[in-house]
């Protein structure tokens, strides 16, 4: 193990917790790839100015930081953390050797990146992982563009630092021209050792959540909404022993949320001049944060999601979850300050950037947005939503089954038509020690922007909104469907699939070639980011053979949502929710393709 400060080993009061986090004056804000636009802006045609390295050598270690005001240790790459920006170029074969020098295995996933299963980067599945002092070289081809990550896949290492970011470019330019780019790499930052967390979680799933309701908040929702209805709430709740304030199973109380490694007072800024097209390639390298980001004064396109084009939605702001990533352009007219700011889900903090077109200017902060209630239609219950309420679920569209996935097909694929299937649900699991609660009515809810973000008067980007700019390789219809349940208890801090966690879970099986219809149905009351390593995903959200391609996908609670899955690639693949703490205590599948 590396050498961690006592800060990190021991346990710490809340009261030590605020005052840490109140202190952030100092961040990591050293990748200086980082602070600057990645490269210079591509001319008008959209080509690359150079041929981007295909050769990287890589050294994880130990990184000294501090965010909170005192140091602290972390785990980087070159000495970084975030990890440098790594800008590749599809078509080219690259190359990585990467050393590790902890004391304890480590690995790199490239999130996103299809490659053989074997350099995939997950230990104990097609790689044996990468030991203490030994080094592993990875190399694949580039079948693809766009803006993605890679980070560890081994224990906690990527809650302490070890992410960067990827940037693939298009070989035939970009569909959408800009000036200027950034990376803006969002994460939470904690002095506390995750196992630590984890523990506390185990012992008390509301550990980090100091915002729950009161006698202060009965007499203000009784006076708002009526004493009777008021009681009914609070008993339904208490019936099932969860309360509406789980928003997010860790706070603001611990985290620090940062920008490019910057906590907010450091304030990340980067460059523009007035009219200007500016691309933000936005990732979310946050272990358990969902963030909703925007720049107030400016729209944002969204130009790609996941790394994948999608047709250009004017929004004022979107959510990100862990793992996802955001393409958006920008056209500053005036001269700013602009903010960027992300706010976390359960409004505990936030991450800021500056554009400016100085440095050292400064945007004002808007404040924090009043934070979401969860409500029955999160239960899985829409038809008894308390005035609290909910958007009503969309209702899924027909589908048009004639699309195809982006990028090139295998060689010698079989394309043979088969049948859709009959749509149907599997009975659930029972109820038990893993399975606290079951989504009785899931509902698509596929339009609606998140808990926090109805109503806010501002323009926010739904799934629904995503569409891809080409269909894609495949045009088959899937022959089954796969239904999986996301389950867990929140009391004791277990997340699993159909009530199972991961130790005692079969693998999901799948035919080389084959096409599957994914059916996910969120039974808890939290939000989950699914990761489906080395094959693309396609969100069912009715755009017919134009869905958009994503590798992970936010099912939001009491939600069932679908999407389209071609087996192309053999192997063993990783299957898991990307909140790092539910994924490290059983939210995780392995996915056999053979």
């Amino acid at each position: 193990m590396i050498s961690l400060p006592l800060a990190r080993r021991g346990a710490l009061t809340r009261r030590r917790f605020v005052i840490g986090a109140a202190l952030g004056g100092t961040g990591l804000c050293r990748a200086g790839a980082l602070a600057a636009p990645a490269t210079p802006a591509p001319p008008s045609s959209g080509i690359p100015p150079a041929v981007p390295d295909t050769r990287f050598d890589l050294a994880i270690g130990p990184v000294g930081v501090n965010v909170t005001g005192r140091p602290a240790r972390a785990i980087g790459i070159n000495g970084t953390t975030p990890a440098p920006i790594l800008r590749w170029r599809q078509g080219d074969t690259v190359e990585l050797t990467v050393t590790n020098q902890l004391r304890e295995p480590s690995s790199i996933h490239w999130h996103g990146i299809r490659l053989p299963a074997d350099m995939d980067g997950v230990p104990g599945l097609s790689f044996a992982g990468i030991p203490p002092g030994g080094r592993f070289t990875y190399r694949f081809r580039l079948h693809q563009s766009g803006t993605y990550w890679y980070h560890s896949h081994s224990g906690f290492q990527e809650q302490i630092g070890l992410y960067g970011a990827l940037i693939v470019d298009p070989r035939a330019g970009y569909a959408q021209p800009f000036d200027r780019e950034y990376v803006i790499v969002l994460s939470d930052w904690t002095d506390v050792d995750p196992a630590d967390i984890v523990s506390n979680l185990k012992f008390q799933s509301d550990y980090y959540n100091f915002r729950q309701r009161t006698v202060g908040t009965f007499v203000r929702d009784a006076a708002r909404q009526g004493l009777g209805p008021t009681i009914a709430d609070r008993l339904r709740w208490g019936a099932m022993n969860m309360a509406p304030t789980d928003i997010s199973d860790v706070s603001g109380i611990i985290y620090t949320y940062l920008v490019n490694g910057c906590a907010p007072a450091t304030n990340w800024t980067g460059l523009f001049r007035p009219g200007e097209r500016v691309r933000l390639r936005v990732i979310n390298a946050a272990s358990m944060t969902l963030f909703d980001m925007r720049i107030p004064g400016l729209t944002m396109q969204v130009v790609q999601a996941d790394g994948n084009d999608v047709e250009p939605v004017p929004v004022d702001e979107f959510r990100i979850a862990p793992a996802e990533t955001y393409d958006v352009i920008v056209t500053p007219s005036g001269p700013g300050p602009y903010t960027i700011f992300a706010q976390s889900e359960d409004r505990t903090g936030y991450a800021r950037g500056t554009l400016a077109t100085a440095p050292g200017q400064t945007g004002p902060i808007p404040p924090m947005d009043p934070r979401p209630l969860r409500t029955m239609a999160d239960m899985g219950m829409a038809g008894m939503d308390t005035p609290h309420g909910a958007m009503p679920g969309m209702d899924m569209p027909s589908m048009d089954m004639t699309g195809k996935e982006q990028g090139d097909m295998p060689p010698g694929m079989k394309m043979d038509p088969t049948p859709t299937p009959t749509p149907s649900t599997p009975p659930a699991p029972p109820l038990g020690v893993e399975m606290q609660n079951i989504a009785r009515m899931p509902t698509n809810r596929l339009a609606e922007p998140g808990a926090g973000l109805e109503g806010n008067g501002r323009r926010v980007l739904t799934y629904a909104d995503l569409r891809a700019t080409i269909p894609g390789a495949d045009p088959r219809p899937p022959s089954r469907e796969i239904t999986l349940r996301l389950t867990g208890n929140m009391e004791r801090f277990i997340w699993g699939f159909d009530g199972r966690k991961f130790s005692e879970a079969p693998p999901i099986r799948l035919r080389v070639g084959e096409r599957v219809r994914f059916v996910l149905i969120n039974d808890t009351m939290m939000e989950h980011p699914i990761h489906l390593h080395g094959l693309w995903s396609e969100l069912e959200n009715g755009h017919g053979a134009f869905r958009p391609y994503k590798h992970t996908i936010i099912v939001k609670p009491g939600e069932r949502l679908s999407y389209l899955v071609t087996a192309d690639e053999p192997g063993l693949w990783a299957y898991h929710c990307h909140l790092l703490y539910h994924m490290e205590v059983g939210m995780f599948r392995t996915v056999v393709v053979a």
